[in-house]
């Protein structure tokens, strides 16, 4: 379980040290100040709070707070749509239950209809559907190919986190591994804001914090941001580098669930490359293993 006192300090605290005060009109930019950003007081003053609210705040001993307050402080830090409601998710863990055992929540079940859709697409299109907490519940066969090798990972590890921070392939694959790292730390912050109690989101953040280094970093960046659309560089062993946009679409009627989609245009290298891989017979682990990149 997520505790309020330690994820609001932490949260708040980065995020008025990510702000230079000259930015915001106030004097003594980041040469003049011993310490980044800006000060408690500076944020109260500029919520229009008291100084010590906003410390009760900050250091999780004031509860109830209103959501005026809580827009008031947003509006003061500059925080994103992302933050704002990762934000209110935090405050109101004081109403939740303490310290006790978190409650598991209902299991994750992807839809025949769902799975139908996918494999609709799999001569052509790579497709995931991910689930809280980024498991990755489903896929069609040119998904379980394109990066990860989702057919040949142990159950209870299809998940995007864990594979991006504990896969020894994950940076072969990902040439820009750094941005796709920050992208996955940003949607699992959101995540953890949605549902706190969840205990596959604890266990994951949990195992992460405490056997990747890397992650450790950019966890404690305390960065909220959900990327739900881009562009993606793969560098995949058998077929060569790959140039694909994702695309995100939320399943309504099946609660935190998102299908994703990865195409290239029409006629590109990316096109033939994944038409390629679609044809390519299966590959077992111990043959993969030993198999050189593309150039």
């Amino acid at each position: 379980m997520l505790h309020r006192e330690v994820e609001i300090g932490s949260f708040l605290k980065a995020r008025r040290a990510a702000l230079d005060p000259a930015d915001l009109g106030l004097p003594g930019g980041r040469s003049r100040r011993r310490v980044r950003g800006l000060r408690r007081e500076e944020v109260a003053q500029l919520a229009a709070i008291s100084v010590d609210y906003y410390t009760r705040i900050e250091q999780g001993r004031a509860h109830a707070i209103s959501a005026s307050v809580l827009d008031a402080i947003a509006r003061a830090l500059r925080l994103t749509g992302g933050e704002v409601t990762y934000l209110r998710n935090v405050a109101a863990l004081d109403h939740r239950a303490g310290d006790c055992a978190p409650v598991a929540g209902p299991g994750q079940s992807v839809r025949p209809e769902v799975r139908q859709l996918l494999d609709a697409m799999s001569c052509t299109v790579p497709a995931m559907v991910f689930g809280r907490g980024l498991d990755i519940l489903a896929w069609n066969s040119l998904g379980a190919r394109v990066g990860f090798d989702l057919e040949g990972t142990a159950p209870g590890r299809h998940n995007s986190a864990l594979l991006v921070f504990l896969d020894p392939a994950a940076r072969a694959l990902h040439p820009d591994w750094e941005l796709i790292a920050e992208e996955v730390v940003g949607n699992l912050r959101a995540e953890s804001g949605r549902h706190p109690d969840d205990p596959r989101i604890c266990a994951v953040v949990g195992e992460l914090l405490e056997r990747s280094g890397d992650f450790r970093r950019v966890w404690e960046a305390q960065a909220v941001s959900e990327c739900l659309r881009g562009t993606k560089r793969i560098v995949h062993p058998r077929v060569g580098e790959l140039h694909v946009t994702f695309e995100t679409f939320r399943l309504t009627t099946d609660d935190d669930q998102i299908l994703v989609t990865y195409s290239a245009p029409r006629g590109s290298v990316t096109e033939s490359r994944l038409r390629e891989l679609a044809e390519l017979p299966v590959v077992d682990a111990g043959d993969a293993a030993g198999l050189e990149p593309v150039a």
